[in-house]
């Protein structure tokens, strides 16, 4: 696997969420790399470059280490999204050697159509496995062509390339394959779901209403109380 991408680090020298904004507005992304005994080195990385590199799951960086008389090669083991501006704000990196076997998980991409009348359910987006660091596949790829009703895909009929092992529980469930509802059946489910949050919010206004009681007798007992005092 060649390196996806490289992204030159500056040693990172403020800490704090001010100094993090004031990083971010320069275009760069807080970062911490570790691993292999190595104490964690606290770098700033290109924003833009960083962004892009991310992009491919699990991709393989190589890090200009200030700290370092040679480039690291890392993936990234975490990044910390903004929910609203979907921008990076901070990336975990961990360092990797050509040769070792590192625990990843891999998006799986569902290809082909079912039977007609079918509805396919991924049940999990990603498989666990150890696999090369320098030869992690990108994804997996499950075929559901002409797949009936009641047929399941388990993690153990992923087909994993040469050298990459299953971690996750073979029996792990990834597709199921279920009949499409009719226009009874969907009609029938929107009517019991209307009924239900009926009977939530019913449920509800009652328990505020026990509430209120309760505290309207608190406050006559506090105040029955009172007089006796």
């Amino acid at each position: 696997m060649a390196v996806d991408a490289k992204l030159i680090a500056e040693r990172r020298t403020e800490f704090g969420k001010g100094a993090a904004r004031r990083i971010r507005r320069t275009d760069r992304i807080p970062a911490v790399l570790y691993g292999h005994g190595q104490d964690p080195i606290h770098l700033t990385l290109e924003g833009h470059a960083t962004m892009m590199a991310l992009k491919t799951s699990n991709a393989l960086l190589e890090i200009e280490n200030p700290d370092a008389t040679k480039n690291e090669l890392a993936i990234a083991r975490e990044v910390q999204v903004n929910p609203v501006t979907r921008h990076i704000e901070h990336v975990d990196l961990i360092i990797v050697k050509r040769g070792e076997k590192i625990e990843v998980d891999i998006p799986i991409h569902v290809d082909g159509e079912a039977a007609p009348g079918t509805i396919v359910s991924v049940d999990n987006q990603t498989l666990l496995v150890s696999a090369e660091a320098t030869h992690i596949p990108e994804y997996f790829e499950v075929s559901v062509e002409g797949r009936e009703v009641g047929d399941h895909l388990y993690a153990a009929d992923v087909t994993l390339p040469k050298g990459v092992e299953l971690i996750a529980d073979p029996e792990m469930l990834i597709v199921n394959i279920s009949a499409e509802l009719s226009e009874e059946q969907l009609e029938a489910e929107l009517e019991s779901e209307a009924v239900d949050e009926e009977v939530a919010a019913a449920t509800g206004a009652e328990s505020d209403e026990d509430a209120e009681a309760g505290t309207e007798d608190a406050e006559g007992d506090s105040d029955e109380e009172k007089s006796e005092d």
